[in-house]
């Protein structure tokens, strides 16, 4: 079988477990080449497949994420190494990043930036790595309570040369911490116990990364307090929310002498709750 007839078959194949079937499959076929999907693309499809795309077509067939199988997701500018155990970054949690770079401005425009950037509930490490590599002259911390997440964040952070500008600890959130940031990040898990999540989400990926509590809201209810004594002067904060979450989150803030603004993701779903610190003009930066 060519590789454009292999495409084909396993287009068909993954259209009941996937909302994008032909990505999925040129995806798996370019890894199985050892390819970028870029390059597969642009190459011949008249070649021969190869024998492992099967295999792999059949993992995902079963519902296993693209990111597992292929130990690779891109996010931001980066391309980041997952495996079982950590959260596969999703393109929403850019969201953050982009609201980082309006406030702060892009290194490439002149922007000076944050000098120093905490990530909370870093998992592969890719907030943390992708703000740091917007920012060259900025250091980080990313916390996380899982050491599967920290190693594979390190990792990351090796493999992209950002180890001299990353540090990462074990923590519950931001409970020992005490120096301040220019920026905080944070992704936590807010997903009610009873969503209806895919499969390839709750059958894979870790439990303690999606669910927060009955209503999702466990996670921010513990954290949030602890973020108005780590910010800055002229300092941001930025929380991912589920896409009904932006009321209740915003309440949180209020609570805990924040300002919120809730920033939407390219699909126009709430995703994000912000906070600006005002200098003594009350303009903010």
């Amino acid at each position: 079988m060519t590789l454009r007839e292999a495409l084909n078959e396993a287009t068909q194949r993954l259209a009941s477990v996937s909302d994008t079937p032909r990505l999925d499959a040129e995806l798996l076929l370019a890894h199985a080449l050892g390819l970028s999907r870029e390059a597969l693309l642009l190459g011949t499809l008249d070649a021969p497949q190869p024998a492992a795309f099967d295999d792999l077509v059949a993992r995902r067939a079963a519902h296993e994420p693209i990111g597992y199988i292929t130990g690779r997701r891109d996010f931001w500018t980066l391309s980041l190494a997952v495996a079982p155990g950590v959260l596969i970054p999703r393109p929403d949690s850019e969201t953050l990043i982009e609201a980082a770079v309006d406030y702060f401005g892009s290194s490439t425009r002149g922007g000076h930036g944050p000098s120093c950037i905490l990530d909370l509930g870093t998992g592969s490490g890719a907030l943390l790595l992708a703000a740091l590599a917007e920012w060259p002259e900025a250091q980080g911390l990313g916390i996380d309570a899982s050491d599967i997440a920290l190693e594979i964040a390190h990792a990351n952070a090796r493999r992209l040369d950002l180890a001299s500008r990353a540090q990462f600890r074990k923590g519950n959130w931001a409970s020992a911490l005490s120096k301040r940031f220019d920026l905080i990040l944070c992704n936590p898990p807010y997903v009610e116990l009873d969503a209806d999540l895919p499969a390839d989400v709750k059958g894979y990926e870790p439990q303690s990364a999606l669910f927060a509590g009955a209503d999702g809201l466990d996670a921010y209810r513990h954290l949030i307090p602890q973020l108005p004594s780590l910010l800055n002067p002229f300092g941001m904060i930025a929380v991912e929310i589920g896409a009904t979450q932006a009321a209740a989150v915003s309440e949180l803030f209020v609570a805990n002498g924040l300002t919120p603004q809730v920033r939407q993701d390219l699909g126009g779903r709430d995703r994000a709750v912000v906070h600006f610190s005002l200098g003594l003009d009350g303009k903010g930066r």
